[in-house]
């Protein structure tokens, strides 16, 4: 699977979800379809708290269609911390981080072991 971009209205809901969960976390997986990041899928289970946010590895779908990841950093920092390190291979090849203050270019992504990467937004 080769991810070409993420879809505008995507990023726009995920920036807008971060501002909503402020001062808390959340996260949930990407799928992608033709090689476009085009759905977040939040699980059952999932806990958002101030500094950290936790899903259910069990109610992963499983689906060849998952691209990885968002969550958010409501401390603004946009590079993934040790944890996110961890977390990032159980759930697909691209993780977005989303930031405080929650504009339009308030996001990263990174690939599975931690990188920058480059993400075309797609309208």
């Amino acid at each position: 699977m080769n991810i070409r971009g993420i879809r505008q209205s995507l990023l726009s809901l995920l920036i807008e979800m971060g501002r909503e969960s402020h001062p808390n976390e959340f996260v949930g997986l990407i799928r992608e379809q033709d090689g476009i990041m085009e759905e977040f899928n939040l699980l059952p289970g999932t806990i958002g708290r101030g500094d950290s946010a936790s899903l259910l590895y069990d109610m992963m779908p499983l689906d060849t269609h998952l691209a990885g990841s968002a969550h958010s950093h409501p401390n603004g920092v946009l590079h993934p911390s040790d944890a996110d390190v961890r977390f990032f291979p159980r759930t697909g090849r691209y993780h977005l981080i989303i930031g405080f203050p929650y504009r339009k270019n308030d996001w990263r992504c990174f690939t599975a072991d931690g990188e920058p990467c480059i993400m075309d937004v797609i309208p």
